[in-house]
C-alpha cells in the first residue's frame, strides 16, 4: 500500500455528488482539494487500517470494492459491510479515535485520504460541508438498520434477494448496469455478512436460477426478474 500525490482533484472528480463536495461554491471545493492532497492504492487482499490502529483519517473510494470486518471470539472475521466508489471507510474511529474494524480491498484499489482533524476543522467553516458529513453519518446508520432488519426477520432467499437488489442499486448510481454485476466478493462472504451458511447461499443462487430470476456465471450475475426478486423482499413486510 502506497501514498501518491492527488492527481484528480475534488472539483473535477466525477464521484463528487456521490461524496463530500456537494453543494460546494468553487471557491470552497478549492479549500477541499488542498485538503484531499493524497490518496493511496490498496492491492487485492491488503488493509487500508486494522481493528485498533489509531484514527487519523477517513478515506473516500475512489476505485475498487472493500470489505470490512471484525474477528469474533472464535477467530473468525464477520463481513460488516461491502464499500464502493465514492463511499466512505473509516467513520468507526470516529467515537473512540480507534478503528473497530478491518477494511480489506476486494480488487486493486485507490482512495483519497481525508485527514479527520482538518476536516472538522473545514466543516466548522462551511455549514454545507458539514451538512453533508452528517448526511453521509446518517446514512451509515439507516445501512445498519437494514442489515439488521435483514439478519432478524428474512429467511435465506429473502436475504439475498435484498442484497442483490441493494448492491444494483447502488451500482447503478455510479453509471453501471442496474442489471447485471460482477460480485467482488466471495459467496462464503455473501454468506457472513447475511448471517448465512456458504452452502446456504449457493445453493440460493441455484434456486434463483432454477426460478429464473437470475442468470448465474460464477461471479458474473444477471437480474432476469427484478420484479420477482423485490417481491421475495416486500413479502416480508407484509
Amino acid at each position: 500500500m502506497k501514498y501518491e500525490s492527488f492527481k484528480v482533484a475534488c472539483s473535477s472528480c466525477n464521484l463528487r455528488e456521490l461524496c463530500l463536495p456537494v453543494g460546494l461554491s468553487q471557491p470552497q471545493l478549492s479549500q477541499l482539494d488542498n485538503l484531499v492532497a493524497n490518496r493511496k492504492t490498496v492491492k487485492r487482499g491488503e488493509a487500508l487500517f486494522h481493528a485498533g490502529e489509531a484514527f487519523k483519517a477517513v478515506y473516500a473510494v475512489r476505485t475498487g470494492f472493500f470489505k470490512t470486518c471484525v474477528s469474533s471470539e472464535d477467530g473468525r472475521d464477520q463481513v460488516t459491510g461491502f464499500q464502493m466508489a465514492g463511499e466512505l471507510l473509516g467513520l468507526d474511529g470516529i467515537s473512540t479515535d480507534h478503528h473497530a474494524c478491518d477494511a480489506v480491498a476486494l480488487e486493486d484499489s485507490q482512495v483519497c485520504v481525508i485527514p479527520y482533524s482538518q476536516l472538522e476543522d473545514l466543516s466548522r467553516e462551511f455549514s454545507d460541508l458539514q451538512h453533508q458529513f452528517h448526511k453521509i453519518m446518517s446514512r451509515e446508520i439507516v445501512r445498519d438498520h437494514g442489515v439488521m432488519l435483514l439478519l432478524g426477520s428474512m429467511r435465506a432467499e429473502e436475504r439475498l434477494a435484498a442484497f442483490l437488489l441493494n448492491l444494483t442499486q447502488r451500482l447503478h448510481a455510479r453509471g453501471f448496469s442496474s442489471t447485471a454485476l460482477v460480485l467482488r466478493m466471495t459467496r462464503e462472504e455473501i454468506g457472513s455478512y447475511l448471517g448465512l451458511k456458504l452452502e446456504t447461499v449457493s445453493r440460493t443462487f441455484s434456486r434463483f436460477q432454477d426460478e429464473g430470476l437470475l442468470e448465474v456465471k460464477q461471479r458474473d450475475i444477471r437480474i432476469v426478474n427484478e420484479a420477482g426478486l423485490r417481491a421475495l423482499v416486500n413479502s416480508t413486510r407484509c
